[in-house]
């Protein structure tokens, strides 16, 4: 096992293609200008406190890039993983751009693996926060050009686009910051004992997750003993969450959610059928407004609450957290 000591002078981009794994890198506390890839394989990061030890870059999608296409969603990224088994532990990820109604969407943490796991995280941006692969197979299709040749092929590197399989992503007490969609994607994610705070940024609706999970997936985004908070989110302006895709799962139990809740619990995407498809869940929650859930939205029972504690605890297991 290599063992980094780094400080905010060093290049985190040159340590992590360069050193042997697998890895620990310790990062002292501060601040770390800089937008990194972690590429390769069982590599843990550890931070000197959530509070204290920050990576932070400022892209957006409407950015132009240097070949000459804007950013869009995807290239936002402060980090981005495409290496297996990759652990991040005690410190912040921050997108610093912070008015995404005229910039657009802004990804801290983009995780484009099959195995990852998060303890003591801080994840901070506005729109589109945290993106947990796999992406949409309509999304990979048009990105690689599949179907359209004039399209621009390589936009996205194929690490960051394609993956074939599934994909479990655990998160245990991190804090998740954001306004709308800002937990989005189709992997099998488990937050546990997370604090899901929503954030204002001018508009006067917003949605803590946009899942887009294809039918085949029996297993989506998982709420288990989180608090979903506001800081500056307006009392019943934020949904749980809105299907980015039909079919998408998310589930919410366990949970205590303040007034800033909307009291239908989840929303349709604006004026699409996804609706009908989506698979959307909460039970056991502790509420702080009345509730008038949409009729096409599922209450567990205790059976079901059950279910889903246990695969959430199986889930954390198998990353020790």
């Amino acid at each position: 096992m290599t063992t980094i000591n780094a400080t905010c002078g060093d290049d985190l981009q040159h340590i992590l293609d360069t050193v042997p794994t697998p890895a620990t890198i310790y990062l002292a506390a501060g601040v770390y200008d800089q937008k990194i890839k972690i590429s390769r394989s069982d590599i843990t990061i550890i931070g000197a406190g959530a509070q204290s030890t920050v990576i932070t870059h400022g892209d957006y999608a409407r950015k132009i890039h240097s070949d000459g296409m804007q950013y869009t969603t995807f290239r936002t990224y402060t980090v981005c993983v495409t290496g297996e088994n990759v652990r991040l532990e005690n410190f912040a990820i921050v997108n610093s751009n912070t008015d995404p109604v005229k910039a657009g969407q802004c990804v801290a943490l983009s995780v484009n693996a099959k195995a990852f796991s998060a303890e003591g995280m801080r994840l901070v941006s506005t729109q589109d926060t945290l993106f947990l692969a796999p992406f949409p197979d309509d999304l990979v299709v048009r990105y690689a050009g599949i179907t359209d040749e004039g399209y621009y092929d390589g936009f996205m590197p194929r690490d960051e686009l394609f993956m074939e399989g599934g994909a479990l992503h655990c998160f245990k007490n991190c804090e998740i910051c954001g306004t709308v969609d800002f937990i989005f994607g189709c992997a099998e994610a488990y937050f546990e004992k997370c604090r899901i705070v929503s954030l204002h940024d001018g508009r006067s609706t917003a949605y803590i997750a946009a899942p887009a999970h294809s039918l085949k997936q029996e297993r989506g985004f998982c709420f288990y003993d989180c608090d979903l908070v506001s800081d500056g989110a307006e009392e019943g302006s934020v949904y749980l969450a809105r299907p980015w895709r039909d079919f998408g799962m998310s589930v919410f139990t366990g949970c205590r959610a303040g007034k800033h809740i909307a009291p239908e619990l989840f929303d349709r995407w604006n004026d699409t059928y996804r609706y009908k498809t989506a698979r959307f869940y909460y039970g056991g929650m502790d509420f702080a407004c009345a509730l008038s859930p949409v009729d096409w939205c599922h209450e567990l029972d205790e059976g079901g609450q059950e279910r889903y504690k246990a695969l959430c605890r199986q889930a954390m297991a198998k990353f020790g957290l």
